[in-house]
């Protein structure tokens, strides 16, 4: 696992630099890897909705956004009172059910003897062995409907089905649970995913990448993806392809499901000017350089770049031109 803070990747660039006796660099044309940054929000692989099963009042939960749980811990418990009548129903029946089928059997033993000794026709003997078998049947159907009734009861015990970090109550204490109704959301930290569009025209150059890099600015950090997927279709209404990149179990904070980030996808290599990102001086939405003059002054230049490249590098798009020098650390500039 590795992870890299693009800050902190062209500070040591720029502390390198520095320590060399150089304080300025020199916007030059290389060739690096071409990377196509897709657009992405970061995605939970396991996720899950708890939703109520039976219809009640909420009467207690155990946890709150942000606690961790595991699997099969109790998360919240619905009002169990009628649920509790249909088991007692249940039972009820199975115990009536019971003593039908004792008196169905005596019945039918005692008819036995009587046709053995030419007392009742075969005819009534006939009629008692099907009653036995109904009696049986209302046994077994008395006691499905007891298990019905207790499996609905367990339904009032909310358990977390995966390990995970609660991330919303959707209902609170005193509401009317129904089924199908979300009560509990969450989501497993230790399986996230990246997931973007790559277009079209640019699908041949991507099916053999193995591993991408994912920039999550919120974080101010790049992760390197552990599996990355694409998706054996293609969206014809936004001409692009869906690409998942997994990432690994550990990560930095702030790394979590809907934050926005890039897929840096290599398509290839390509001749760039590009410049140490140590060297950009960022204010709202501008973006600039101090660049030295032949004459020795300094001039603060607006430019343009583009994504963030391997090295601690970025693309220079304009403001600049090959060979001129940009001063490495823009806080040592009076």
């Amino acid at each position: 696992m590795q992870f890299r803070t693009l800050a902190l990747a062209a500070g040591l660039l720029a502390g390198a630099a520095l320590a060399q006796g150089q304080g300025t660099v020199t916007a030059e044309n290389r060739t690096v890897r071409d990377i196509y940054a897709a657009d992405a929000v970061i995605d939970a692989v396991r996720k899950a909705t708890v939703s109520a099963q039976i219809s009640g009042t909420v009467t207690a939960f155990y946890v709150d956004a942000g606690d961790r749980v595991k699997r099969g811990q109790l998360l919240a418990r619905i009002d169990t009172r009628e649920t509790d009548a249909q088991v007692a129903a249940g039972s009820a029946n199975v115990a009536q059910a019971r003593a039908a089928l004792e008196r169905a059997r005596l019945d039918h033993e005692r008819n036995k003897a009587l046709v053995a000794r030419g007392f009742i026709s075969q005819a009534a003997l006939d009629q008692s062995d099907a009653s036995l078998k109904a009696a049986q049947a209302s046994l077994e159907a008395a006691e499905a409907g007891r298990t019905q009734a207790i499996t609905s009861r367990s339904f009032a015990e909310l358990r977390a089905p995966i390990d995970g970090v609660i991330t919303r109550r959707a209902m609170e204490l005193g509401e009317l649970a129904a089924p199908g109704k979300p009560v509990v959301e969450m989501y497993d930290p230790s399986a996230l995913r990246a997931v973007g569009s790559i277009p079209q025209f640019a699908l041949a150059r991507v099916n053999a990448v193995k591993q991408v890099s994912v920039l999550v600015p919120a974080a101010d950090a790049a992760v390197e993806s552990t599996q990355v997927t694409v998706l054996p279709a293609a969206d014809p209404r936004l001409l692009s392809t869906e690409i998942r990149a997994d990432l690994p179990a550990t990560l930095p904070a702030g790394v979590m499901p809907g934050t926005v980030a890039k897929i840096l996808v290599p398509v290839g290599r390509a001749t760039k000017l590009v410049v140490p990102s140590a060297v950009l001086i960022r204010r709202g939405e501008m973006t600039a350089v101090n660049v030295l003059g032949a004459d020795g002054k300094v001039t603060l230049r607006q430019v343009r770049v583009g994504q963030p490249l391997e090295g601690g590098l970025v693309e220079v798009l304009a403001g600049l031109d090959a060979g001129e020098r940009v001063q490495l650390n823009p806080l040592a500039a009076k």
